[in-house]
């Protein structure tokens, strides 16, 4: 028999998903059998795959030993050490993180590369500070919420527990938390502000990405907002704020209506980029603004904004303007 006894962090979820992550060796069809003729029980009751977990329940296993070969320690789990001192840490409380990525950063590793990726040095900072222990840990590691391209630079969320990941993973499904960037565009927009309304479809093969005026098969709706802050040199400083968040929504959308990304070699002007020396898209995620409910617990942070201080390419491109000329 083995048993596990729930942590806080092991809480509110599925207990087929706790023993899938904590016996990757187990068959998902002997992982089902088990729990029909009840080999499996929680707090010695029978239970199904969906029940959920909560902290002090404890998890009993019949099973042969063999059966039960559990996960590696969460500190044996990556060979790459991260780097604590080259996190930046635009915000930070007791449940979460707002970092700024550089470019040509990773979120989440890469076979195809070794450097560090950001999820590294976040645990690596973590740990330096006492507040996350791996080896005490049994199904959660500290997991950062929001992607941005390798290529991309700007604010990512990033939470300390599995309650907050929970919660920020839902605010961010509806739209309770504003994103705004900052990007260059090679044409000028036809307005000085608008809404734009499309509808997306993601090429998963290739990872790019098709946009339709017309609603069609397969194709999701997307709101992208623009607002023209300075223009020089044929050049559009702009800021966008996405309604929904796709795969390469805000490059392809702005390409789609012929106003595509400096640098962007995607979706982009390739002479153009080439002009200008640019080897990556000029796009920066500036600001996070939240607005939960008064019953979530991040109720407290609910107006909060947090903004990155005005990327590179703001001074290279723009040099007279100023995060004032935003307002």
């Amino acid at each position: 028999m083995k048993t596990f006894l729930i942590q806080p962090n092991d809480s509110d979820q599925r207990l087929d998903r706790f023993l899938k992550k904590m016996l990757p060796s187990l068959p998902n069809s002997l992982l089902y059998k088990a729990i029909r003729k009840k080999q499996i029980k929680v707090n010695r009751k029978r239970c199904t795959g969906e029940t959920r977990l909560q902290t002090g329940d404890e998890i009993a296993i019949f099973l042969p030993d063999d059966c039960l070969q559990p996960a590696a320690p969460a500190a044996e789990k990556k060979s790459v050490q991260g780097n604590a001192e080259s996190l930046s840490v635009c915000y930070e409380d007791a449940h979460l993180l707002v970092l700024y990525k550089p470019i040509g950063m990773l979120v989440h590793s890469d076979a195809g590369h070794a450097d560090h990726c950001l999820v590294d040095n976040l645990h690596a900072y973590l740990q330096q500070k006492g507040d996350y222990h791996p080896e005490q840990e049994q199904s959660f590691a500290p997991a950062i919420c929001n992607r941005l391209d390798r290529n991309t630079e700007g604010l990512v969320l990033a939470a300390k527990d599995a309650a907050t990941l929970r919660e920020l993973n839902r605010l961010i499904r509806e739209n309770r938390i504003q994103k705004t960037y900052l990007c260059v565009l090679t044409a000028t927009p036809p307005k000085q502000t608008d809404i734009l309304h499309a509808y997306h479809w993601k090429d998963a093969k290739t990872n790019t990405v098709t946009i339709s005026d017309h609603p069609k098969a397969g194709y999701r709706e997307i709101i992208t907002e623009y607002r023209v802050l300075q223009q020089q040199n044929g050049l559009c400083l702009v800021e966008i704020t996405l309604h929904t968040g796709r795969t390469h929504q805000i490059r392809a959308h702005m390409a789609h209506v012929h106003t595509p990304l400096a640098g962007d070699s995607k979706y982009g002007d390739r002479r153009k980029n080439e002009s200008l020396h640019l080897k990556h898209q000029l796009l920066c995620a500036y600001q996070l603004q939240f607005h939960p409910e008064a019953d979530s617990c991040l109720a407290y942070l609910n107006g909060k904004t947090v903004t990155a201080p005005l990327p590179d390419f703001v001074s290279r491109f723009f040099p007279t303007f100023s995060s004032k000329n935003r307002k």
